[in-house]
């Protein structure tokens, strides 16, 4: 491809948040360039056959869609699907569990009754979920408009519900709904996903996290990307480009300058050159950003999470006899995830040590869509572990991550009949199909400051500056007035959304309507 000397945009990054914006940009008629250093667009939204011989799909490092509005899905024209799970959760309690079964609220009520002894804390259960329905439906539409203001987001949701969620650590309104330990747990997990922080934290970082796990398509839903994650992204680049959006990879940008109103672009690559542009739209975190502008990049944020991957020839045997494997692992399996459990974890982290029990989420895909295993008996296992900040594998980061596996795997096989390592897959070398991730292998292969999922600690989605810009209007400035955030570090960022794009793009259409003769002023 021969590249041109001008865009109207160059987009720093093709993972999901930059092609959405090439493709929003590229259909309103601006040239558009995505320059992304690895081999293939995608970002952390791939699908990948991860071990030798095993054909199976796997989504590699980002797994669920929520937040992913059908707004952008429709404007595009994508052709993408997801698959909703039935099981929402399963919980091992003692010698039995906590299935949640969307479908199904009496049995629902039934496992909670086995659990905690009465029907008292399902009954908190659905007035708190039925709280935050009603939040999901006022606060998600708002994502894909100029920001509100706090107030203006306050009269959507209500004073009270403003004083739960957005106001006073969540702990104190977790507490206030439910009073069993393992029920807790279960609704203080989405507050720790990517987040390393407590139930009472002042700064509210809990709270902030917790919001946009319920909040999703208007119901707080989970889905199962169909195909993969990698199914979304190949969309994605298929829009961008037959928008005319130039995709180009394996070219690392190098640095930024801009001027305010004409930037160039540096890169290194097969073709290592320069490209000017109107505007840079940077799907990197803003330290990343930083780097690139010669900038101060300011502190460093802190990822919390270990991924495994895993292949099973078969699912493990519970040893709760009244749950089919089938349905525990259908929905998210919560592994030391009680309340207590969450702070224990906590606090040995925050000393600077491996939790002895580390709390952990697991999913299974195939259970869901079976199509990524090209239909094989194969299932996939994806564990997302919590309370493991960077910081603990700085000193030996090999040694430190094997023992997070093993402490992992051991306390998954607390719950099970069997091993699950017993039923691991074996690759066309013999090998065991399991692979694992720590935050600082996500800063060596994904770019992510720290190994930090969200580029940051993310913010509450309403204005808190000015909006005198549209930049600033769609939450995506930056100290330069061409040079927008596209990408996690936006406001509104981080999931697999494609927000953070959509709004950086809608930010620079409406910079340019205004620019047009006749609409000075």
């Amino acid at each position: 491809m021969v590249m041109r000397s001008r865009y109207d945009v160059v987009v720093v990054g093709g993972g999901h948040n930059g092609l959405v914006a090439a493709a929003y940009l590229a259909r309103a008629g601006q040239s558009v360039l995505v320059l992304e250093q690895a081999a293939a667009t995608g970002g952390a939204a791939v699908s990948a056959r991860v071990f030798d011989g095993v054909d199976v799909r796997l989504s590699r490092y980002s797994y669920l869609v929520s937040l992913l509005p059908d707004r952008i899905v429709g404007d595009l024209g994508l052709r993408f699907r997801t698959r909703k799970r039935r099981i929402s959760s399963y919980t091992p309690a003692g010698s039995s569990g906590l299935l949640v079964d969307n479908r199904s609220p009496s049995t629902t009520r039934d496992s909670f009754v086995r659990v905690t002894g009465s029907d008292r804390e399902f009954a908190a259960w659905q007035r708190f979920y039925a709280m935050t329905g009603e939040v999901a439906r006022a606060v998600f539409p708002t994502l894909t408009e100029p920001l509100p203001t706090a107030g203006e987001l306050r009269r959507r949701v209500g004073d009270r519900v403003w004083a739960e969620l957005f106001e006073r650590p969540l702990g104190e309104t977790i507490e206030q709904y439910f009073a069993d330990d393992v029920v807790r747990g279960v609704v203080f997990t989405d507050a720790l996903i990517g987040t390393f922080t407590h139930a009472h934290d002042p700064s509210l970082a809990q709270n902030r996290c917790f919001l946009y796990h319920v909040i999703g398509g208007g119901t707080g839903d989970w889905d199962v990307p169909v195909g993969g994650m990698g199914a979304l992204t190949d969309a994605l680049a298929d829009a961008a480009r037959a928008a005319g959006a130039e995709l180009v990879t394996g070219t690392e940008v190098t640095g930024v300058a801009t001027d305010g109103r004409t930037a160039a672009v540096e890169f290194a690559g097969a073709a290592a050159g320069t490209v000017a542009a109107r505007y840079v739209l940077v799907n990197a975190s803003p330290a990343e950003a930083a780097r690139l502008l010669g900038e101060p990049a300011g502190g460093k944020p802190e990822g919390a999470q270990l991924k495994i991957n895993m292949v099973l020839d078969r699912l493990p045997r519970l040893r709760d006899p009244a749950v089919a494997a089938q349905d525990a692992f259908a929905g998210t399996f919560h592994i030391a995830e009680t309340y207590e459990q969450l702070a224990q974890a906590y606090r040995e982290a925050a000393a600077g040590r491996l939790p002895a029990i580390p709390p952990a989420e697991i999913y299974c895909h195939t259970l869901t869509d079976p199509g990524i295993a090209a239909g094989s008996a194969l299932h996939t296992l994806t564990l997302f572990g919590l309370h493991t900040p960077a910081s603990l594998f700085e000193s030996d980061p090999e040694a430190v991550k094997q023992a997070a596996v093993t402490a992992s795997l051991d306390a998954l096989d607390a719950v099970l009949a069997e091993p699950v390592r017993d039923c691991l897959a074996r690759d066309a070398h013999g090998a065991p199909c399991l692979e694992a991730a720590t935050p600082v292998d996500l800063e060596r292969t994904l770019r992510l400051p720290g190994g930090h999922i969200f580029h940051g600690d993310l913010s509450f989605p309403y204005r808190t500056g000015p909006a005198d810009t549209p930049a600033q209007r769609w939450g995506v400035e930056t100290g330069h007035a061409n040079v927008l955030r596209c990408g996690a570090g936006a406001v509104r960022g981080g999931g697999v959304s494609g927000i953070g794009g959509h709004n950086a793009a809608m930010a620079v259409l409406e910079e340019t309507a205004a620019q047009r003769p006749g609409n000075a002023g």
